[in-house]
């Protein structure tokens, strides 16, 4: 029987290997990310409606402000129906400052987020 000895080198080598290649995968995925994005907001055809705000109420129902042209509806969605609540002047709507969006609306990148966790982190 032949025993296989691989040196501490070579195991090393193995795992800098399979690093860097799943590096590039989240690399490659990161990018094919954003370009399709990119590529949808680019390309779309409804140019003249735009989610501007939207409220999640219960599991599947969600109140959400839309401009459609120059008015603003107010409507609800539930799971198999849309109403529509009331009209809003654009004096009605309040504009919310950056900084007082919650996290899942801000435009931070995901660095930016990662390193603030990184902070909180205790050192050893």
């Amino acid at each position: 029987m032949v025993a296989v000895q691989t040196s501490s080198l070579d195991s090393f080598v193995q795992l800098i290997g399979v690093l860097v290649i799943f590096v590039f995968v989240l690399l490659i995925t990161y990018v094919a990310t954003r370009w399709i994005a990119g590529y949808q907001k680019g390309h779309s055809f409804n140019r003249n409606l735009k989610v501007i705000e939207t409220l999640k109420v219960t599991q599947n129902k969600y109140i959400q402000i839309v401009e459609a042209g120059n008015e603003y509806l107010v409507i609800a969605i539930g799971k198999d129906e849309i109403r529509l609540l009331t009209k809003l002047t654009e004096e009605q709507l309040k504009e919310v400052p950056t900084e007082e969006l919650p996290m899942s609306f801000s435009s931070e990148s995901f660095k930016d987020i990662l390193d603030k966790i990184k902070k909180r982190i205790p050192k050893k």
